[in-house]
C-alpha cells in the first residue's frame, strides 16, 4: 500500500503470500447446474473515472458487490468483506472461508496503516515430521499431501472479517453477506477459468464423495455458459449470518469441518490414499485473528506499507524498494529501469526464501532486511549489462552492512508457486483503502468439501 506524502490518497499493491494450505469451506449437497444462453459480451475499457470510490477484483459479480456496498455508504472495509464472501461463491477454489488471507487498511482520518493477520494455522497436533511417510522414511510426495487431511490447516477468514468489521467497519457481517447468499442461490455464469479450474482438480475432487457431488454434478465438469449454484453454501452464509462466526469456530459447523479433516469423505472406489488429518475442535476454538505493525520503506516521496511476517509480501516489496533506491529509474530508458526492477527482485526473493517464515517459530532479521543500508549492500551486485544468474544466494542481513558484499551462501532451488490467491483492493469516498490477500493456497486446496 502506498501513501504519497504530499497528498491524502492511497494506492493498494498487492502482497505476496505463501502459507499453509485450507479446506475450500464449501457446503456440498445438492448441487445445480442448468444450461443458459452464453453470456453476453461485457463492455470493457482499460480507464474509468468516476467518484465515490473504487474497486479492483478478478470477478465481476465480487467488484458488483462492494460497488453497491460503497453505493449505499459502506467504506473500504465493509465494501472488501462483502466482495471477499462473493468470491467464496465464484472463485471458491482461489477463495473461501475454509481459507484465510491478509488485510491491510489504510484510514484516511488518522493516515495510519493498519493490518490482520488471518492466516491459517497449523493444528496444535502438527509436528515436524507430519509429512513425513513413516513407511519410506521420505517425505511424502506434494500430491499426496495436498489432498489430505493433513494439509487443513485452521481457517481465519471469518476471524479476520469480523476483526475488520469490528474495528473499521459501518456494516453488520450479516447484512454484507447478503449478495453472496442471492449468488449463490441464484447462480453465475460457468466461464472458462472455472472450467480450468475445475478440469485441474477433476481427478482428486473425483475422488471426494462430497467434492464430486458439488463440483462435478453427475461427473461431470460444468460446462462453459450454464450456471453454477451453490444452496447449500447460501445455507451456510445465512447460518453464520443469523448465529456468528461462533457457529463455525465453537459450533456444529466447526464440529463437521473436524470431522471431515480427520475422516475424509473417500470414494470406496477411489486409489488415492487420503490421509486423516490432526484438526481438533479446540484448534477452531482457539484460533485469533492478530493484528500485526505494517512493514514500512521510504521510497523517494512515498510511503510504502505493507503485511509484515508470517506474509513475506510487505517485506520483500519494501526490500526490493530499498535496492532501487540506489539506482536512477528513468522514463527515457525503460529497459534498463526494468532490468534493474527485475534484479533488485531476484534479490529480495531470495532473501525471502532464506529469512522470512513465522516469527512464532523462527527468527526473522526483519529490521536488517528492511534497512537502507542492506538495500545499498544488495544493490552492489546489480550490474548494468549482466543479469544475475537465478536463482540468486541470500544475502546476510546480519546488521554489519559491508559495502558490496558478495554472499557466501549457495543459492537454494526455488519452487515455482503459481498464481493461486487472490487480490481485492477497495477505496471509498472518505479516502479509506483496503488491500486484501485472500486464498486457500492451492487451487482447490486440499480437495474436501464439508459434507
Amino acid at each position: 500500500m502506498l501513501h504519497r506524502r504530499t497528498s491524502r490518497t492511497a494506492l493498494g499493491l498487492a502482497l505476496i503470500t505463501a502459507a499453509s494450505l485450507a479446506v475450500t469451506g464449501q457446503a456440498a449437497a445438492r448441487p445445480a447446474v442448468s444450461p443458459v444462453p452464453a453470456p453476453g459480451p461485457v463492455k470493457q475499457q482499460a480507464v474509468a473515472t468516476g467518484y465515490g470510490g473504487a474497486v479492483s477484483t478478478v470477478d465481476l459479480d465480487a467488484s458488483r458487490t462492494a460497488l453497491e456496498v460503497l453505493k449505499q455508504g459502506g467504506n473500504a472495509a465493509d465494501a472488501a468483506v462483502a466482495a471477499a464472501a462473493t468470491l467464496g461463491v465464484t472463485e471458491p477454489y482461489v477463495a473461501a472461508i475454509g481459507g484465510g488471507g491478509f488485510f491491510v487498511y489504510y484510514d484516511a482520518e488518522t493516515h495510519r496503516v493498519h493490518t490482520i493477520d488471518g492466516r491459517e494455522t497449523a493444528p496444535q497436533a502438527t509436528k515436524a515430521d507430519t509429512f513425513i511417510d513413516p513407511s519410506t522414511g521420505q517425505a511424502l510426495p506434494f500430491a499426496d499431501a495436498v489432498t489430505s487431511g493433513l494439509s487443513v490447516g485452521v481457517p481465519g477468514t471469518l476471524a479476520q472479517w469480523d476483526q475488520a468489521l469490528r474495528r473499521f467497519g459501518t456494516r453488520r457481517l450479516d447484512a454484507l453477506l447478503q449478495p453472496a447468499i442471492k449468488i449463490a442461490e441464484q447462480g453465475f455464469p460457468v466461464d472458462q477459468e472455472f472450467y480450468d479450474q475445475t478440469s485441474v482438480n477433476a481427478a482428486r475432487f473425483a475422488d471426494i464423495t462430497s467434492t464430486k457431488q458439488l463440483f462435478l454434478p453427475g461427473g461431470q465438469i460444468p460446462a462453459i455458459g450454464s450456471t453454477f449454484r451453490n444452496p447449500d453454501l447460501a445455507k451456510t452464509y445465512r447460518t453464520i449470518a443469523a448465529r456468528g462466526i461462533g457457529w463455525f469456530y465453537q459450533g456444529e459447523l466447526g464440529k463437521q469441518i473436524v470431522s471431515t479433516v480427520k475422516h475424509p469423505p473417500v470414494d470406496p472406489a477411489a486409489k488415492r490414499t487420503v490421509r486423516p488429518g490432526l484438526m481438533e475442535a479446540s484448534d477452531l476454538a482457539s484460533y485469533t485473528a492478530p493484528s500485526r505493525a505494517p512493514t514500512h520503506a521510504d521510497y523517494r516521496d512515498l510511503d510504502v506499507y505493507g503485511m509484515a511476517p508470517p506474509s513475506s509480501g510487505g517485506s520483500t516489496v519494501s526490500e526490493a524498494l530499498n535496492i532501487l533506491k540506489n539506482f536512477q529509474l528513468s522514463k527515457s530508458d525503460p529497459v534498463q529501469a526494468l532490468h534493474d526492477y527485475l534484479e533488485a527482485s531476484k534479490l529480495a526473493y531470495a532473501d525471502r526464501a532464506a529469512y522470512v517464515g513465522d516469527p512464532a517459530y523462527v527468527k526473522v532479521p526483519l529490521t536488517q532486511l528492511l534497512s537502507e543500508e542492506y538495500g545499498k549492500e544488495r544493490s552492489c551486485l546489480i550490474s548494468p549489462n549482466t543479469a544475475l544468474t537465478a536463482p540468486v544466494a541470500a544475502g546476510s542481513p546480519d546488521g554489519s552492512y559491508q559495502t558490496c558484499q558478495q554472499p557466501s551462501g549457495a543459492a537454494p532451488g526455488l519452487p515455482y508457486e503459481g498464481p493461486q490467491t487472490t487480490n481485492l483492493v477497495v477505496c471509498d469516498k472518505w479516502g479509506n483503502v483496503v488491500a486484501y490477500t485472500l486464498t486457500i493456497e492451492q487451487f482447490g486446496g486440499s480437495a474436501l468439501t464439508v459434507p
